[in-house]
This record gives C-alpha cells, sequence and structure tokens, in this order.
C-alpha cells in the first residue's frame, strides 16, 4: 500500500500550495492598515490587520470637560470600525483562497 492514488497526491500538493498561500496572505493582511473615523471625521483610528492599533488622531473640539465620556465613545467607535474593516478584508482574502480549492473529486 505505499503509493497513493494519483488524484490524492494531488489533493495533497493543492493542499500545501493553499497553505502557502494562506499563509503568505495572512503576512499581507497583518501588514495592512486600516483607517476609520467616527463623529463626523473628528476621530480617526488606525490599526493593523494583525489587530494592533496603531494611532488615534481626534479634533480637540471633542475633549469636553462637561462630557469626558464622549470623546471616549467616539475612540472606542472609530477603533472597533477600524477593527471590523480588517476583520472583513481578512474574510474576504481568506474566503477567497479557501473557494479557490477543488474538493469535487474527495466529494464526489
Amino acid at each position: 500500500m505505499g503509493r497513493m492514488p494519483k488524484d490524492m497526491r494531488q489533493l495533497m500538493q493543492q493542499a500545501q500550495k493553499m497553505q502557502e498561500e494562506m499563509t503568505k496572505a495572512q503576512a499581507d493582511l497583518a501588514e495592512r492598515t486600516y483607517e476609520a473615523t467616527s463623529g463626523g471625521g473628528v476621530v480617526k483610528a488606525t490599526v493593523r490587520g494583525s489587530g494592533e492599533l496603531v494611532s488615534v488622531d481626534f479634533d480637540p473640539s471633542i475633549l469636553d470637560p462637561d462630557d469626558p465620556e464622549m470623546a471616549g465613545d467616539l475612540v472606542v467607535a472609530a477603533v472597533n470600525a477600524a477593527l471590523k474593516m480588517a476583520s472583513d478584508d481578512a474574510g474576504a482574502a481568506m474566503g477567497g483562497l479557501a473557494g479557490g480549492m477543488d474538493l469535487g473529486g474527495l466529494l464526489g
């Protein structure tokens, strides 16, 4: 039983190639940056695809001493929006790769 069926070998090679492509795609996504704003643009958050927060910039006008929570809420909203963009991009990239694998021979 030392010999694998030819199509099984092909599937293994295809799986290995897909694994390499996914690893490369994950590395590319981790380096990419995503920006999102909140409060009509007064807060801007930048995150990396790896989930790391790079920067938060805001217009000083949102720093209201009578409502300190508002600035925090806007920062959270901007960061979450940027993280969602990164997550959606990663899902699209990984979904596209997984969709490219032909499992027809295995499922048929």
